[in-house]
């Protein structure tokens, strides 16, 4: 059976395709996306207390190098496969070279409750893939309009490094690195133990939201779609790939996997509307949170564990 935690994603997709009126309040939404990214935060940085080396920064910067060529992979896939716009394939792609706070979380509770070996820097992936990916694609989508990428990277870093997931996950892993599980028990121990029903509930927000992305499908747009749900197999092949040349622990191989094959619905839409005003995030929304996002949380992240047991062992 799949992970509970996924079964609430389940509950909340079917609430929404029978048009319930099951709703999380917005406010509550933002809660619980804060307390998660937070808490990601916190576990990461509890797991480098202490483990601090120099070592690290290889393995970030190869990661982060993952993180910018996907973008550039995929822009002339969306150019001349799913037929979309300059402008919607360089945000599509930055979406899918970004990666999702909510499909990692989905990939360490998995990785936790098998008590797979996992790296302590396993949340700075989030931050390291996070940037370059939007980058690269700002940087695709003005050389092909004719401009000078720079210009459009005018308030995109302050955009990006200032937002609130980042903020989060980076503050988080800061304030656990310095304080460590036992200085900082007073309050870590709320959030690491609330972690697995923080996730529970907003996996059930993003069941209803993706329902909502989906209704009505749009079927004339089958090349994206097909899209959405082939890419993220052939992505981890990527993740996987980088995982096993750093030699990387069962644990943190599968999450990196996951993370290759995620895409963004939280900071690159942000990003995009900024950058490229003139793409479809509707399009980008669709492809990530109503197609990839339920196909890695409910059959991709085991298919991803099965191929880092294969080729990893």
């Amino acid at each position: 059976m799949p992970d509970i935690v996924v079964m609430f994603f389940l509950l909340g997709l079917l609430a929404g395709v029978v048009k319930s009126d099951l709703n999380i309040p917005k406010a509550a939404y933002d809660t619980l996306s804060l307390l998660l990214m937070l808490t990601i935060g916190l576990k990461g940085g509890m797991a480098l207390y202490g483990n601090l080396r120099w070592s690290l920064i290889p393995e970030l910067l190869s990661v982060a190098a993952l993180g910018a060529l996907i973008p550039l992979a995929l822009m002339p896939i969306l150019r001349r496969f799913a037929r979309l716009s300059p402008a919607d394939s360089a945000s599509i792609a930055a979406h899918y070279g970004s990666v999702s706070a909510g499909t990692f979380a989905v990939a360490l509770a998995f990785a936790e409750s098998r008590a797979l070996p996992i790296g302590a820097e396993v949340t700075l992936y989030l931050v390291m893939m996070e940037l370059p990916a939007i980058m690269v694609a700002i940087a695709l989508y003005r050389r092909h309009a004719g401009k000078e990428a720079s210009e459009a990277f005018q308030g995109i870093w302050h955009e990006t490094l200032t937002n609130r997931g980042v903020i989060l996950l980076a503050g988080g892993a800061v304030i656990g690195a310095m304080y460590g599980p036992r200085e900082g028990a007073a309050v870590t121990e709320l959030f690491m133990g609330a972690f697995h029903a923080v996730l529970a509930l907003f996996l059930l927000q993003m069941g209803l939201t993706a329902a909502e992305t989906l209704r009505p499908i749009p079927w004339y747009h089958w090349r994206l779609l097909t899209f959405a749900l082939v890419a993220p197999f052939f992505l981890a092949m990527a993740g996987l790939a980088v995982g096993l040349m750093l030699g990387l622990p069962m644990g943190s191989l599968m999450i990196l996997t996951a993370l290759a094959a995620s895409a963004s619905y939280i900071a690159a839409p942000a990003a995009m509307r900024t950058a490229i005003p003139q793409a479809n995030i509707g399009l980008a929304m669709l492809a990530a949170l109503g197609f990839t996002f339920p196909l890695n949380v409910i059959v991709g992240i085991p298919i991803y564990y099965q191929l880092a047991m294969w080729l990893g062992n």
